[in-house]
């Protein structure tokens, strides 16, 4: 986060621009700190599934603070407690996964944002630097505090309506193994009908002026997923690049 606690994804996104970014799912920092050094637009840092707990997590967002990489935190669940450390912590945003309806697409919100739009509780943590900036950091962080929910059940999809209605939503990532899975096709990354599905949702999304996102499959893929309107392009995980890159390796060396 620069020092001006500006969100260079969150201006990316409202200007139109495409990004990419990969899901950080291994424990060191370095991982993020290169990502940063490449210049990747936004990185993920997954606590919903895997090892990463509290201290693993705050070590990747120091690694991308005041730089324009924006560092995001897939959430676990809804839970104030939970959304609220994080965001004190320094995370940019929240990913948002498994939500079914727009009452808990409200809830995430009403977590994520200060009074009076939500009930975020003001902390002396490292977003508003240990206290020392409280009135600057939270001048701008309802505005600047990324709220993703991620799209990945069909019970989201029948009420896709009221969730485009909810405020302060910044745009929604696509899930498309878990969409299947709830759709009856579990594991299939997209499953009879399911392509076609997504691409529908994330053309009435897009008309309701809110940005897209989904994890690429490769690189080609990933190419593609740009050229359908996706703004938010997911490379791999850090955990999948690295298996992609050895098996090409032994792929072609003895």
């Amino acid at each position: 986060m620069p020092n001006n606690y500006e969100n260079a994804l969150n201006r990316k996104l409202q200007n139109g621009e495409k990004t990419i970014g990969f899901w950080v799912t291994l424990e060191s920092p370095s991982i993020t700190e290169i990502a940063v050094a490449m210049g990747v637009d936004w990185v993920v840092i997954d606590a919903e599934h895997g090892h990463l707990d509290f201290k693993d997590v705050v070590e990747h967002l120091r690694a991308a603070w005041n730089s324009n990489t924006t560092a995001l935190v897939r959430i676990q669940e809804i839970e104030q407690g939970l959304i609220k450390r994080v965001l004190d912590i320094g995370a940019e945003g929240i990913i948002v996964p498994q939500i079914t309806c727009a009452a808990e697409v409200e809830a995430a919100v009403r977590f994520s944002k200060y009074p009076p739009q939500g009930v975020r509780g003001v902390g002396g943590e490292r977003a508003t630097r240990w206290g020392s900036d409280l009135a600057g950091y939270t001048s701008v962080a309802n505005d600047e505090t990324l709220v993703i929910p991620m799209m990945e059940t069909i019970d989201a999809e029948s009420d896709i309506e009221a969730i485009l209605q909810v405020d302060g939503v910044d745009g929604f990532f696509f899930g498309p193994a878990d969409f299947s899975a709830t759709a009856g096709y579990v594991g299939q990354w997209e499953g009879p009908g399911i392509a076609e599905r997504i691409l529908t949702l994330k053309d009435r999304i897009v008309s309701a002026g809110k940005a897209c996102g989904v994890m690429g499959t490769d690189l080609d893929n990933a190419k593609m997923r740009c050229d359908q309107g996706f703004q938010m392009v997911g490379l791999a995980s850090d955990v999948g690049m690295l298996i992609s890159g050895i098996r090409k390796a032994q792929e072609v060396l003895p």
